[in-house]
């Protein structure tokens, strides 16, 4: 794999990807070394245009539901997690998920996405009951859930094969798996911040292998800023093109920078939105396999997240009802699905409520039943985020 600079000129790469030709790991570096931000911007937007309807922009209402806090690795980069026995640590019961998703729903909300730390207790029959009761009482709710870590570990527990649990939960309700604990695709930065025995790059990369083998639809993800070499942030891009061209698997690629405070990381210079903008955008001319590229206004503020969209994404993400893992790290914003649509059409662009999987667009109109049943579940740290339902008749 060759991750350092290609040594051609900046333009010449660009000439490429705008004729439609696929650039190498070497060039990807180049950009991001030498590249002009406004222009990576705007090739990466061409792309965009290319891959995507130019005149809309997605966005999807989910829940970030994290079943439990505690986790047996130690993350250096993580500030969420609780060690076994630790007095702040959780396992929420089903019936308090259950509310959270009921609340989902109030708010239009489509889908879940459901994982946690690895917890050294909860065997595989205890996330098939969770799917199970989820199942039974909220059938229109999309379950994406159980990133790559907790995967590995409930196999080597169970003593099973990926594919094996990965079928089992297929079976009990899983519908497509989050991208989590990926970080970076680079063991020598993976053993750095102590995420390697979590899940090593050849390890995240067969639990995604083996979920598309399993009929299953998959996120990828990157999280960098923690010091790496560039060569780490490229070796993570060609790892998930490689994967993608053998399987078509990934629905959709996120990334975004490390939040360091309250980890044991907090020296570690922050990402800037410059720098988060070029990476964004060479990550669309890199990965010309996978459709879709969400923006992070999560961890970069509404602002920037609004401008990803004319660097390559063409999708917000979710309006973050809940998020506990990069809050827990000192950043925290919130968005109405309303102001979600504020900021993109301010972009000068359509926008549109999609399905988790991106296979189709939703309407108000359609989700009006449930967000009227469950109505009532709405906390009032969450009020805020509700719509006027519609009138109907």
């Amino acid at each position: 794999m060759h991750l350092q600079p290609s040594g051609r000129p900046v333009a010449e790469i660009l000439e490429d990807v705008r004729q439609g030709e696929r650039i190498s790991a070497g060039d990807a570096h180049t950009l991001l070394e030498a590249g002009d931000l406004l222009e990576l911007g705007l090739a990466a937007h061409q792309v965009r245009d290319r891959l995507n309807d130019p005149a809309v922009a997605t966005y999807n209402i989910d829940r970030n539901i994290n079943y439990t806090n505690v986790c047996v690795y130690k993350c250096r980069f993580c500030a969420f997690y609780r060690q076994p026995g630790d007095p702040e640590g959780y396992v929420l019961p089903f019936e308090e998920i259950g509310r959270k998703i009921e609340e989902t729903l109030a708010l239009n909300g489509t889908g879940i996405l459901l994982q946690g730390g690895v917890h050294p207790d909860l065997p595989l029959s205890f996330y098939e009951d969770l799917l199970g009761y989820i199942r039974e009482n909220y059938p229109a709710v999309h379950l994406h859930a159980f990133s790559p870590p907790e995967v590995r570990f409930v196999a080597k527990k169970e003593r099973m094969s990926f594919f094996e649990v990965i079928a089992r939960l297929k079976k009990a309700g899983l519908q497509s798996i989050p991208g989590g604990g990926a970080e970076l695709l680079s063991d020598g930065v993976r053993k750095e911040v102590l995420a390697y025995t979590k899940v090593s790059a050849d390890e995240w990369i067969e639990v995604m292998r083996q979920a598309h083998a399993n009929g299953l639809r998959t996120s990828a993800t990157m999280m960098y800023g923690m010091g790496e070499p560039l060569t780490a942030r490229i070796e993570h891009l060609q790892r998930v093109r490689e994967l993608q061209d053998e399987t078509g698997g990934f629905t959709a690629f996120i990334s975004w920078t490390f939040q360091h405070d309250h980890t044991d990381m907090e020296d570690v210079p922050e990402t800037y939105a410059h720098e988060y903008l070029k990476t964004l955008a060479v990550s669309r001319l890199f990965l010309d396999n996978i459709q879709h590229l969400q923006t992070s206004w999560v961890t970069q503020g509404k602002k920037i997240g609004q401008l990803g969209l004319m660097f390559g994404a063409d999708d917000m993400g979710s309006i973050m009802i809940e998020e506990n893992v990069v809050s827990a790290a000192g950043t925290s914003y919130r968005m109405s699905q309303d102001e979600m649509e504020h900021l993109i059409a301010a972009a000068g662009l359509s926008p549109r409520q999609r399905t988790n999987l991106y296979e189709r667009l939703v309407t108000r109109e359609e989700t009006l039943e449930l967000a009227e049943r469950y109505r009532c579940a709405l906390t009032p740290q969450n009020q805020d985020l509700a719509s006027p339902l519609p009138i109907v008749g």
